[in-house]
């Protein structure tokens, strides 16, 4: 855990919407803020890993878009994600972007009725969408293979932190279920 943090104290996220910080400080600060709001240690501890899965920049080629630099294209890592088999919402960060993505161009991604918004029913919840994938669905899935003992709700945390279309802006809402 060390040798992550130590990894990250120089990176900085430029799709990161949150902080211009490098990760170090962003993680330390989240984690201390939480723990003066006096909430309780599992919590203080996914804010001071949550973004431990931007570890990924070191690994890759270019071959692959991903030279572990941190000052070059990330194609895995970014500060944002969303909904996948749905249309984008131009709530993510770099919206701009949204017409890039080969997804925009699957007719079944785009479709909305009473019933469903893309391969989704409404009202199916969290647990059964499929999000971008990035540092957070990677660091949830290491911990899940692992038998973490965080609790479901500081995953939740670490795995949807960055879903800001749906946290910051109200997307999604209809393919909630009660709990979500």
């Amino acid at each position: 855990i060390w040798e992550a943090f130590e990894a990250l104290k120089g990176y900085v996220d430029s799709s990161d919407p949150d902080s211009e910080l490098p990760n170090l400080e962003h993680m330390l600060q989240t984690a201390e803020a939480i723990r003066e709001a006096g909430h309780p240690d599992w919590m203080i501890l996914c804010g001071l890993i949550h973004d431990m899965g931007k570890i990924m920049y070191l690994w890759g080629t270019a071959e692959d878009g991903q030279i572990g630099r941190a000052d070059f294209p990330q194609w895995g890592l970014g500060g944002d994600t969303w909904v996948v088999g749905c249309p984008i919402p131009s709530t993510v960060v770099f919206p701009e972007y949204n017409s890039l993505n080969s997804d925009e161009n699957i007719s079944k991604y785009q479709t909305i009725t009473d019933n469903t918004i893309g391969i989704y029913e409404k009202g199916c919840g969290l647990k059964n969408l499929k999000f971008a994938y990035g540092h957070d669905e990677y660091l949830y899935q290491l911990l899940k293979y692992n038998k973490t003992t965080i609790p479901t709700e500081g995953l939740a945390m670490i795995r949807y932190h960055s879903c800001y279309p749906l946290h910051q802006c109200n997307e999604y809402k209809e393919l909630l279920e009660p709990g979500d």
